[in-house]
């Protein structure tokens, strides 16, 4: 009997230094190989042939893999899909990621399922378009009012005070298409423009532009401005112009940036665009992520700022990194 209690003991000795030897194995492994923080990250629209959420992504996957996060993509198929958006912020939720990115493609209707994001206890990262409220960690953009004033100062150096001005908007009730029209109003107006028709929506869609832009021109010919707010706005009115052969009557200026958009500037369709940098906003938003599940401390609001590309300075060096961002081009901060 004593013998076989030996040999017991001795059992329950090996097992206990087998189970303590595992667990120092295990926790040497996790200190060399930490497991990657898991982010979800929301765009409004992962439609590719908008290349505004393409390049955002190739920066989100570019500071993914210089940071060690591991990023999972859930968006709709089209910005105008905001129930759509609400549902897939319902399940990123329920996933329990370490922080969700979100591009919100209401500035009202979404406050409800950003605000179950924060009650969740998961750090809420808004990347170009923010909600109404103070719910994000940090809110990475471009200066949307600001942009809106710049194109509005540009299209004033092609049109009289007494002419009249079209704005062809995106996503009606979006942050960035509220902020930029204002932004395009309060300087016209600043400056003795008053005769703005009512803006259009194009729902992000260039065939929708494209249509409602034509519509309009046939119906008011004396429209001698326009200003559209997005990419897809812009290619649509852009194409419009080009069909009715108004391009030496009608004076546009666009938002952002594709080869599209490319080649109406080049075939003086277009006379300036204001670009963004959503390459820089991808790559900077999932590095705040990343700085908030650490526990650092993270700046409020980070401006990724536009420019202006027109016909004769968009081949200059500086401008082709920026209409064609590359993943070794790295936004500073």
């Amino acid at each position: 009997m004593r013998q076989r209690g030996k040999w017991i003991l001795v059992s329950l000795l090996l097992v206990g230094l087998l189970i303590a030897v595992w667990g120092g194995y295990k926790a040497m492994t996790q200190s060399l190989h930490p497991k990657k923080p898991l982010i979800i990250y929301i765009p409004k629209s992962i439609d590719p042939s908008i290349e505004f959420w393409v390049v955002m992504q190739q920066g989100v996957m570019t500071a993914a893999k210089e940071f060690g996060a591991d990023i999972r993509i859930m968006g709709a198929e089209t910005e105008v899909d905001v129930e759509g958006q609400i549902r897939i912020l319902d399940e990123a939720i329920a996933t329990k990621p370490d922080a969700i990115m979100l591009a919100a493609s209401d500035y009202i209707k979404l406050v409800p399922a950003a605000t179950k994001v924060v009650n969740a206890g998961i750090p809420l990262i808004m990347v170009d378009s923010d909600v109404q409220g103070d719910l994000s960690r940090s809110f990475i953009a471009t200066d949307n009012y600001e942009a809106g004033r710049k194109s509005a100062r540009l299209l004033k150096e092609h049109v009289n005070p007494d002419e009249k001005i079209a704005i062809v908007s995106y996503i009606q009730g979006t942050g960035t298409s509220l902020d930029r029209e204002k932004g395009v109003r309060d300087e016209l107006e600043a400056s003795g423009f008053t005769n703005i028709n009512h803006t259009i929506f194009s729902d992000g869609q260039v065939q929708k532009s494209y249509e409602m832009t034509r519509d309009l021109l046939l119906k008011q010919p004396e429209i001698r401005g326009i200003v559209a707010l997005n990419e897809p706005s812009t290619v649509g009115a852009g194409k419009a112009i080009l069909n009715l052969g108004l391009q030496s009557k009608v004076s546009l200026i666009g938002f952002d940036n594709s080869n599209s958009e490319i080649r109406l500037i080049d075939r003086d369709v277009i006379q300036a665009t204001v670009i963004q940098r959503p390459f820089n906003m991808g790559y900077l938003a999932v590095k705040t992520a990343v700085s908030v599940i650490k526990g650092q401390k993270v700046d409020k609001v980070l401006d990724t700022g536009s420019k202006v590309i027109t016909k004769y300075n968009m081949y200059t060096n500086e401008n082709q990194k920026l209409l064609f961002p590359f993943e070794d081009e790295l936004p500073e901060k």
